[in-house]
């Protein structure tokens, strides 16, 4: 496979462990994105971080600060938001199963491909994704991805299975305070009736190549134009992919069954709670030679 693997680990159900690679399922360059270019000299135009009053500052005097109040922060060092930040156990433990619709969509965040590391472990991956299909179940299970702990929901996708991380509940806005204005009435039946019929004369199955944002498609097309007739293009070299790792599953079969037999454990359901903040900057600003030195032991 060309692409590199986000992430590598197993799986794991029970006693039962299967080796995994994930792969983004979302292209980035998908869409266009722009520098900015000093026209005169022709290069890119650099931002240089500065403190109003004062100027360009040094990158080694910033540090990271949470406005808890307007005008007052917590300041925070690069080593102390490492030393919070969740080591990752390479391992996506499936606690919890629920009916295939129903995970709200609201909840879904990013969407990632999940394949067999090697083909020691396609046997239990078909497994698993089979039995989802026939139970028309999605998995649910907690991990971490560069030191945030996510929840993510499995589920079967063609031959191999899709992930989905989620969002968490205290990241969504309530939809009460939006639709709180719109009246609860009934639509006149003549009207509804109507509709009805338009959405149904224009019913059919989805097919995502149908759809393309022409606005990209004309950026494209003039970005083209302008290649051609300037002669100019630059070209990237492909990065080579990761080294894939092999992995060993035990007796399928005797892992299933050894799962069985031993006591489920309830669902983690709740999110872990978050580090509580350093003092307030007024206390927790250090001085400028204790913050050298400490980089110093860095």
């Amino acid at each position: 496979m060309a692409a590199r693997a986000y992430w590598q680990g197993q799986i794991r159900l029970a006693l039962v462990s299967i080796p995994v690679e994930i792969y983004s399922a979302a292209r980035s360059g998908a869409s266009i994105s722009f520098r900015q270019i000093h026209e005169p000299s022709g290069k890119p135009v650099k931002y240089e971080k500065v403190v109003p009053g004062i100027g360009p500052v040094n990158p080694e005097d910033i540090l990271k600060g949470y406005e808890y109040e307007r005008g007052h922060y917590v300041l925070l060092d690069q080593d102390e938001i490492e030393a919070v930040r969740l080591e990752s156990k390479r391992t996506l433990e499936l606690t919890q199963f629920v009916d295939f619709d129903e995970i709200d969509p609201i909840y879904f965040d990013k969407p990632y491909y999940v394949v067999p590391a090697d083909d020691l472990a396609e046997e239990a991956f078909i497994v698993l994704r089979e039995a989802l299909r026939q139970s028309r179940k999605t998995a649910i299970g907690q991990l971490t991805l560069r030191g945030r702990e996510n929840v993510v929901a499995l589920k079967p996708c063609g031959r191999g299975m899709i992930m989905e991380t989620l969002r968490y509940a205290d990241e969504l806005h309530k939809a009460a305070s939006y639709f709180r204005s719109i009246p609860d009435s009934k639509p006149d039946k003549d009207l509804l009736d109507l509709a009805t019929t338009l959405i149904d004369k224009k019913t059919a199955s989805f097919d995502a190549s149908e759809f393309h944002d022409r606005y990209v498609d004309a950026l494209k097309e003039m970005i083209e134009r302008k290649r051609k007739s300037k002669g100019k293009s630059v070209v990237t070299p492909e990065e080579e992919p990761a080294p894939r790792t092999g992995g060993s599953v035990a007796d399928l079969m005797a892992a299933l069954k050894g799962s069985l037999e031993k006591p489920a454990a309830p669902p983690k359901r709740r999110r872990t709670s978050p580090a509580k903040p350093a003092a307030s900057a007024s206390s927790t600003r250090a001085k400028p030679g204790a913050r050298a030195a400490s980089r110093k032991r860095a």
